[in-house]
């Protein structure tokens, strides 16, 4: 990996998402300068007068500027790349691979052209498929392509067992694994409140594997319900990217649920797909695999060769076959 002086934010793609993410970004202090590149530069520019009128009031002097592939992804420690076709009401995340990969296509390589050595941070959907497509296409280690993979399906989850259990979502560990979309699983058998094993709840209450799946369902489902009443989801994916980039510019060597490439873990190899690792300074440092129970791993099995086929229509062998 190149060594980046410096903390420098890249943002490809100003839409909901992005901008969600520059906000979070500019109000935690993660950088000392954000520069967002989008094809619609004036509402760019716009997006750059705004977030710099709050600056009086952000915990440290960020420069946000836009920006440009010539002059800062050089010296940039993270790109984030959240361009691409939104997903629409009624439609998985899965029907926009098409339409994304010939996009990310072209920006990888215009990013790889101006000696990019940092993290790539992807979050366009289905993110999965595209963040393997990142590291095919950049030519990186993997460990420098991260996706946002489930860290907001397992925020979302956490929230809910929260609510149920009545104790913070930050005393809440669990985790959603498997593809960003409708394959995904949460991992009950490695998940404890607040210290007490979730497995534990669930001998000592029969009715409770049933509301454990309805919070289930409605964390799996809770998108297209947002994406239906406003369009998108913005401000939780925004946070979740903003706590995926705490943990590599301030070097956490934390565990988050990210998407990143297994090879052997749970049985699988060559697919980036949603799953707690070990995230610092030089991106995944190592993926942690929970002990699955029988059930988990055919679910994720399942997860698992549900992305490798929509994959495998794009690369043979590693190479991309458009």
């Amino acid at each position: 990996m190149k060594e980046i002086v410096g903390n420098k934010i890249v943002l490809i793609g100003a839409g909901d998402v992005g901008v969600a993410y520059a906000y979070a970004v500019v109000n935690q202090g993660l950088c000392d300068h954000l520069a967002i590149i989008d094809i619609n530069q004036a509402k760019t520019e716009a997006n750059v007068q705004d977030l710099n009128h709050g600056m009086p009031w952000a915990p440290t002097n960020t420069r946000v500027t836009s920006g440009s592939y010539e002059k800062d992804i050089e010296d940039a420690a993270m790109v984030v790349i959240c361009a691409g076709a939104a997903q629409k009401p009624g439609e998985t995340r899965l029907d926009l691979v098409g339409k994304n990969m010939k996009i990310f296509h072209s920006i990888v390589d215009e990013v790889m052209k101006h000696n990019f050595g940092g993290i790539f941070l992807i979050a366009t959907n289905p993110v999965d498929i595209l963040s393997y497509a990142t590291w095919r296409f950049s030519g990186l280690p993997s460990n420098q392509v991260i996706g946002s993979g489930t860290v907001l399906d397992t925020a979302r989850y956490r929230y809910m067992l929260g609510r149920h259990f009545k104790v913070s979502p930050m005393s809440v560990h669990a985790a959603i694994i498997g593809e960003h979309g409708d394959s995904e699983l949460p991992a009950v058998s490695a998940a404890n409140i607040a210290g007490v094993p979730l497995s534990k709840f669930v001998e000592e209450d029969p009715a409770l594997p049933e509301v454990l799946e309805d919070i289930f369902v409605n964390t799996r489902d809770a998108a297209y319900k947002i994406i239906e009443a406003k369009g998108s989801t913005s401000y939780g994916i925004g946070m979740g990217l903003a706590r995926i980039t705490r943990a590599v510019l301030q070097n956490q060597g934390v565990s988050v649920p990210v998407s990143t490439l297994l090879t052997g873990e749970y049985g699988h190899d060559d697919i980036y797909i949603g799953t707690p690792a070990v995230v610092g300074r030089h991106g995944v440092e190592r993926v942690i695999e929970l002990d699955l129970d029988e059930h988990e791993q055919e679910r994720f099995d399942n997860s698992a060769n549900t992305l490798k086929a929509i994959q495998d229509k794009f690369f043979t062998d590693g190479k991309y076959t458009g």
